[in-house]
């Protein structure tokens, strides 16, 4: 439900602004999302006790370089109840943005560093792929092998230590 409210709120800032301010839209919008993940303002936030114009005080205090625009789309959420969606909106935002660009992020998930040569020519690959300017990212943790996952386009590719003995070992089961 709330994907649904914050992208009718994405759709109109994409109509009422042109490239340079969706960009600094974004970015003010990161910022926020940054200060939403101290609990103590998504306490304040939620509150029913807090009247809207002290959150919406509040949360303009944590933007660093506003416009009139965004200070006018800040009150406006806060108006209509709808300042906990601002992580929603950014994200939805963010997705737009990447359609409009055509440019889109993606992970690199593996229990190794992977050069920035090897990233290189991942995301030139990946980027002749999908017609599109792909950026990744290398996330370092447990997972055995090798993923790379392109949220924005619906794309995982992985190759898994694990699924590799396996699938090695039914070829050899079948031989027999």
């Amino acid at each position: 439900m709330s994907g649904a409210i914050a992208k009718k709120y994405v759709n109109a800032l994409m109509s009422s602004c042109n490239d340079s301010e969706l960009n600094a839209m974004y970015v003010l919008l990161q910022e926020l999302v940054q200060a939403f993940k101290i609990e103590k303002l998504q306490n304040i936030v939620l509150s029913p006790d807090v009247s809207s114009k002290d959150k919406v005080t509040l949360v303009l205090s944590f933007m660093t370089h506003s416009t009139e625009k965004s200070q006018n789309f800040i009150k406006i959420l806060g108006e209509n109840d709808r300042l906990g969606l601002l992580p929603s909106i950014a994200k939805e935002l963010k997705y737009q943005l990447s359609l409009k660009n055509n440019t889109y992020e993606g992970e690199i998930v593996s229990n190794f560093e992977v050069s920035t040569a090897q990233i290189s020519q991942l995301e030139e690959n990946f980027s002749k792929k999908f017609n599109a300017q792909i950026k990744l990212h290398n996330t370092v943790n447990t997972y055995p092998g090798i993923k790379i996952q392109l949220d924005d386009l619906g794309v995982e590719v992985s190759f898994s230590l694990e699924r590799l003995k396996t699938q090695m070992s039914e070829h050899i089961l079948k031989a027999i």
